[in-house]
């Protein structure tokens, strides 16, 4: 029979990794493990437990093996058919929140919202905002529409290609927000790592890495209310580009800031 110390002494994942597994396998906090660590275990649970050993060591991201991922203070549901949230876009929900924190009544749109992290932290952080989100997969927006309802956030759902998705909506937002596919098709990051498990639609588009970049720039006049805000997330070396972009279809103020490893990891302006 398994025990967990068992287990754990013939696992060759790390050691937090493998603690994450067996409390994911077995339903149970770290406390438990170290109180029972001797005790069997179900074989269901190990089975569990090993399958999901065998899937890390061939590269799954444990975000997919776990099932969820933290963004912002909170847990989300996470699926192969979105992207896993990165403490690299948090950056820009930080400066999203700096735009409409304590504005009753101010609307949101974000595009391309994938397990719908970014929209549903800024409806938590501020409540008084009418926040719009939108995908072109429905397998996206049906893992973002179960985060929202297990979060209590309110979000308004839609479903297309950029701005496509909004045929019976308002114009008017005060904010604009996306965190867009801008890898380059041909770069090789796409196929090493997590990114191999990741769905390539919302990787990359295609081409260049700013097609959809530019696309959400040149459509953004006809949906932002004069003086509303748009903000990019894109690849380390794409802020000059998005800059010139912003400027280029008469956007104010455009700037750039960093995130945690200091890379311009976003880039906005105001209309």
């Amino acid at each position: 029979m398994s025990t967990v110390r068992s287990l754990t002494a013939s696992c060759r994942l790390p050691r937090l990794e493998t603690r994450m597994l067996l409390e994911q396998a077995l339903r149970r906090p770290r406390a438990w493990l170290l109180a029972h660590d001797d005790e069997p275990l179900p074989e269901a649970a190990v089975q569990l437990f090993l399958g999901w050993v065998r899937r890390r060591e061939a590269g799954e991201p444990m975000a997919y093996l776990l099932g969820e991922r933290e963004f912002m203070g909170w847990v989300f549901e996470v699926t192969p058919d979105v992207l896993i949230p990165r403490p690299d876009t948090e950056t820009l929900v930080e400066t999203a929140l700096d735009i409409i924190r304590d504005r009753s009544g101010v609307r949101v749109l974000d595009m391309g919202t994938g397990s719908g992290a970014i929209a549903i932290s800024l409806a938590l952080a501020c409540p008084g905002a009418v926040v719009h989100a939108s995908d072109a997969s429905n397998a996206a927006l049906a893992v973002a529409r179960r985060n929202g309802e297990r979060l209590g956030a309110a979000v308004q759902w839609r479903q297309g290609d950029w701005y496509a998705a909004l045929a019976d909506v308002e114009p008017g937002f005060d904010l604009i927000v996306s965190n867009p596919p801008y890898i380059a098709c041909e770069d090789p990051h796409l196929v090493l790592g997590d990114l191999r498990f990741e769905p390539a639609t919302a990787l990359t588009d295609g081409a260049d890495g700013l097609r959809d970049l530019c696309a959400i720039v040149q459509g953004a006049g006809a949906w932002l209310r004069p003086g509303g805000w748009l903000w990019l997330e894109h690849g380390w070396d794409q802020a000059p580009a998005v800059r010139a972009l912003l400027q280029a279809h008469g956007f104010a103020e455009v700037s750039s800031r960093c995130d945690l490893a200091g890379t311009e990891r976003i880039s906005g302006g105001r209309l």
